[in-house]
């Protein structure tokens, strides 16, 4: 079983930035490929960034590219989530999820998600 546990999130301003932070337990956390998904009030939930077992490889939705940096410490089993240049449809709830393939590919485990709100 892996336990993921997001922080970082908060209420900024427009053209802020907050740093996430995705803290997994367990030994194995360099062998996960780690994401972020988010999900808005009333919409469905949306993939924001991926980062691979490496490190090296990283994908973007559109909407946050050049704005949002992923990134890993495999030290600490922590993933984290630089967001810059926040706007107003960025506030969500974010998920930070863990690709064990355990149980086939896929994103298994999640954690509870942390609430960013971005005024404008």
């Amino acid at each position: 079983q892996v336990q993921l546990v997001e922080s970082g999130g908060g209420l900024v301003q427009a053209q802020g930035s907050l740093r996430l932070s995705c803290a997994a337990s367990g030994r194995t956390f360099s062998t996960y490929t780690m994401g972020w998904f988010r999900q808005a009030p009333g919409k469905e939930r949306e993939f924001v960034a991926a980062i691979s077992v490496s490190g090296r490889t990283t994908n973007y939705a559109n909407s946050v590219k050049g704005r949002f940096t992923i990134s890993r410490d495999d030290a600490k089993n922590t993933a984290y989530l630089q967001m810059n240049s926040l706007k107003p449809e960025d506030t969500a709830v974010y998920y930070c999820a863990a690709d064990t393939l355990v149980n086939g590919p896929g994103y298994d485990f999640w954690g509870q998600g942390t609430q960013v709100t971005v005024s404008s």
